[in-house]
């Protein structure tokens, strides 16, 4: 017989269950109907497909016809130059908000948290005119320059803890050792944020990895699609498959727009925990 006080932890880990499953349920299905044509698909939509009639080329119409190689690439490029520029400059301008006083860096950095507070969307249409004005709409260029801006609110707010939470005779000690101000941040201080740089960097990859919104406004109106990223991509393939019932195709490029983030979540997930820990310990 369960105890009373055994009751909430069976109860918790029933929950769980339910909700791993509720969450990982779908990806399976997903993951093994992009092997299934159409027809499978309608006629037993949640059996895994036959021996001997899996559909591999769901991947390569995906990757070639779909144009998901040229998508690839622009996500590529795009995230990799974004999430560096956020962790680069989001570094340097918590570093001085945290360790300099000056008159107007407490304004200053609350100027930075209100970019959490208000909706990004907000935005969009100024954020239109003045990239249509400077010629970077439908861009790679645009898109960095956009998702930089809007990640840099967020690696302030956690790296600025971590800086705080440094002991200042660190500093101190490498200026007496004959370090600048830039070389005590880079070789000194810099090393020990190296727990929030991970975090902010992955949750900074997978924001900008899947965002759709100012990818479809900034990069939407161009024909050629020469700077759609993959969400763009992916919504694109849908409304194809939509008209031609092409399900199959649809799941492969669902896959393969999810396996980087949950490749990235899966080797590092013993960062992302330690990062968040840290930041709620130090900040």
């Amino acid at each position: 017989m369960t105890t009373p006080a055994k009751l909430p932890r069976a109860l918790i880990l029933v929950v769980l269950l339910g909700y791993a499953a509720w969450v990982v349920c779908p990806m399976i299905w997903v993951a093994y109907s992009s092997f299934k044509d159409d027809a499978a698909i309608f006629q037993d939509t949640f059996a895994p497909p036959a021996l001997g009639e899996w559909h591999a080329e769901n991947y390569t119409h995906a990757w070639r016809e779909a144009r998901f190689r040229e998508y690839c690439a622009n996500s590529v490029v795009v995230t990799a130059v974004s999430v560096g520029l956020i962790v680069g400059l989001g570094a340097m301008a918590a570093y001085a908000l945290a360790r300099f006083y000056h008159p107007a860096g407490r304004t200053v950095f609350w100027l930075f948290l209100a970019g959490l507070m208000i909706p990004a969307q907000l935005a969009v249409i100024p954020l239109f005119f003045e990239l249509r004005a400077l010629s970077l709409l439908n861009s790679r260029l645009g898109l960095i320059l956009v998702y930089t801006a809007n990640g840099l609110p967020f690696a302030i707010f956690i790296l600025a803890g971590f800086f705080r939470s440094l002991p200042r005779s660190l500093y101190e000690a490498a200026v007496i050792d004959g370090c600048g101000e830039f070389a005590a941040f880079w070789r000194v201080l810099l090393p020990l944020a190296r727990p929030g740089l991970t975090t902010v960097a992955i949750f900074q990859f997978i924001g900008v990895w899947k965002e759709y919104f100012f990818a479809f406004m900034l990069t939407g109106g161009d024909p050629a699609r020469q700077a759609c990223t993959l969400p763009l991509g992916l919504a694109n393939l849908s409304m194809t498959a939509q008209y031609r019932t092409d399900y199959g195709l649809l799941f492969a490029g669902l896959v393969l727009v999810t396996l980087p983030i949950l490749a990235l979540y899966l080797l590092l997930q013993r960062h992302i925990v330690k990062g968040i820990s840290a930041g709620a310990l130090k900040g």
